[in-house]
């Protein structure tokens, strides 16, 4: 393995604990903080069993009380609390797709956001039915992005996107009856549907948790991945680095974070210009870092190569470096606690959303159609605070890993072009992976996903399920949170092919890929539904044959249910290492993790225990294989 190593879970939390002794210095405190005055969580809310959607509760379901005031039984109240949850998650990815498309009818030739790939809007244009012959590309991106706004309150019919799906599974969800509708539709149903006096029947309510989640996963996510493809191009591989040491201590640190590209896109543009280059220098600094946290780190690293600072549970770090000269936020995953985490320190807490407006923080409204000056105001505002740093209070973990991330469909497809025979086999398909799983040499892939959760030690049952996969000759496609703990750990180096089983490692080897392939941020799971959805198309199988499963060990949002519901609700098999607050309801946790196969092909398995959780994953997939005859 030569000088190849990986980074520990116990390396990731001594730098921690470092960090947070000079946290307790100047009076901050943190996340590992809170977790014990929060703990024990409240029981009822766990299993889902409270209910406080009218005024005559709250009620919650005992042995002594049966039911709620309005006679609603348990299995009712932790159905409508589970597509309540959906529904939340479904409604925050779809907005975040909503606004790209925004962006896109912003661009122009001479703006701030221009058409980088313009081949991927054709496609899309001629795909929706949209005459290309002869216009401007811009004219194209408005009619395209005006149509992709209308997916959001379409009076009739279904989503456009759902088409890309073969035809059985399409099949299948207008069989049952959760093909979703207008997106803004299924998250508006679903809350009809949980509101006093509607919906108590868990089958009709998981129903529409499912529809709600396809709206998410074929709908507001895809529209988000692909038009945000549009603006700022479609990923392809590219070296970066990951963790706390990929800031530097001589530069102006600004760390993005949240969600939306549209920001950290223009961030990433004005800390490369000259000017505010020079301008750095004159306040002190060597240069400006760009480094990013969370989904919007995953986005602008598979485009220009920034560096990931790290995942959920280590925005906070980032902060007590004390080289953190601005942290910069848009939407979603972020925690209040920046702004008096921040106040202990000299970084400027920027919020720019009026979606996530928090206390002590300063507000600088950012919009497509003033993205350019508000994005060199927040630039100049940063090194402006670089000569406000205590120096007393700086530490940055010497502590990175070399990544390879990047790898869209598309990337995936020119990877496999490179190992295809062009004498005899077709490009531009996913067939030299059919061929490698069908052959053997890799048993199948699985897709990791979702958060970190102080429920389970952040970062290692994504790391140590990886781990154990890839020495199983499993091969990983990873997104979000999960993507960053791989590569943090050093499993996105293409040295890791070193901890393959012989047949991944040889795959790694020819393919020049790393085992652990990064597909991009949580909307971007989206690219996975394309996958499996190509790979059945190749080879002629339904989504649920194909020896693939999703995961997510450590989720923790409403994002996550969504995007768990559509993941199933396409075929796929998926497994949980945190409790959905269902478990209140035997009806409910039967449906979810048995039920719905006879609806979709596909159920949850939710399993604490991590090294059972991997067993079973690669159980299934072996029960695939042997179904399949391979």
């Amino acid at each position: 393995m030569g000088n190849f190593k990986l980074t520990t879970v116990e390396e990731f939390e001594a730098a921690t604990n470092r960090l947070l002794e000079t946290g307790a210095k100047v009076g901050a405190d943190a996340w590992q903080l809170r977790v014990k005055n929060q703990t024990p969580h409240c029981k009822f809310g766990e299993q889902g069993v409270c209910c406080r959607i009218c005024s005559m509760g709250p009620c919650r379901i005992t042995p002594k009380a049966p039911r709620g005031i309005c006679g609603c039984d348990v299995h009712g109240i932790v159905a409508r609390n589970y597509l309540k949850f959906t529904a939340g998650g479904s409604a925050t990815h779809s907005d975040h797709g909503r606004e790209i498309c925004h962006t896109l009818y912003c661009s122009s030739p001479d703006g701030a956001y221009k058409v980088k790939d313009p081949e991927k809007l054709m496609k899309i244009a001629k795909e929706w039915g949209v005459e290309t012959e002869g216009k401007d590309i811009y004219d194209l991106a408005h009619e395209v992005a005006v149509l992709g706004l209308e997916e959001y309150g379409k009076v009739f019919g279904t989503q456009r996107f759902l088409k890309r799906a073969p035809k059985h599974t399409q099949e299948i969800w207008e069989r049952e009856e959760i093909a979703p509708r207008a997106i803004d539709r299924e998250v508006s149903c679903s809350l009809h549907m949980t509101h006093m006096g509607c919906s108590s029947l868990p089958e009709a309510l998981i129903r529409q948790s499912l529809r709600s989640g396809l709206s998410d996963g074929w709908g507001g996510s895809m529209a988000g991945t692909e038009f945000s493809d549009v603006l700022f191009g479609t990923p392809k591989p590219i070296d970066t680095e990951a963790n706390l040491g990929v800031m530097e201590v001589e530069n102006v640190n600004i760390v993005v974070h949240g969600h939306d590209p549209s920001l950290s896109e223009m961030i990433c543009e004005y800390a490369d210009d000259p000017e505010m280059i020079a301008y750095a220098k004159s306040k002190g600094a060597k240069g400006i870092t760009v480094s990013g946290v969370c989904c919007t780190s995953n986005e602008v690293a598979m485009r220009r190569g920034i560096p990931m600072a790290g995942n959920f549970l280590q925005q906070e770090n980032v902060v007590l470096t004390g080289a953190c000269e601005a942290i910069v936020v848009d939407v979603q995953c972020i925690f209040p606690a920046l702004g008096p985490l921040s106040k202990c320190f000299h970084t400027k807490f920027i919020t720019t959303s009026p979606i996530a407006q928090m206390p002590d923080s300063e507000f600088i409204r950012f919009n497509a159609e003033t993205a350019a000056e508000n994005a060199k105001a927040i630039v100049k505002a940063a090194i402006d605070n670089f000569e406000n740093r205590k120096p007393d209070l700086v530490y940055i973990p010497d502590m990175k890993q070399k990544a390879t991330v990047g790898y869209s469909l598309e990337a995936i497809v020119k990877t496999l072009d490179g190992v295809t025979n062009s004498q005899v086999d077709e490009l531009g398909t996913t067939k030299p992976l059919i061929e490698c799983i069908t052959s053997g040499v890799i048993r199948g892939a699985v897709a990791m996903v979702g958060c970190n959760n102080p429920k389970i030690r952040p970062d290692s049952a994504h790391i140590e399920l990886m781990k154990k996969l890839i020495a199983n000759d499993v091969i990983i496609v990873a997104s979000g949170c999960s993507a960053q703990a791989a590569a943090k750990a050093g499993l996105m180096d293409k040295q890791a092919k070193d901890l393959c089983g012989a047949g991944l490692k040889r795959v790694c080897e020819l393919a020049d890929i790393p085992p652990v392939l990064h597909m991009g941020s949580c909307v971007d799971i989206s690219r996975m539904m394309n996958l499996v959805a190509e790979l059945a198309k190749d080879s002629g199988l339904n989504i649920s044959q194909l020896p693939v499963v999703g995961c997510a060990p450590e989720w923790m949002s409403e994002k996550a249910v969504s995007i768990g519901n559509y993941v199933v609700a396409t075929g796929i098999d998926t497994y949980l290492g945190v409790d959905p607050y269902v478990s209140g309801s035997d009806k409910v946790a039967e449906l979810l993790t048995s039920g719905i196969r006879d609806w979709v092909e596909a159920a949850y398995t939710v399993e604490k225990d991590i090294d059972k959780l991997g067993d079973a994953m690669m159980a299934r997939i072996e029960e695939k294989r042997a179904a399949l005859g391979i």
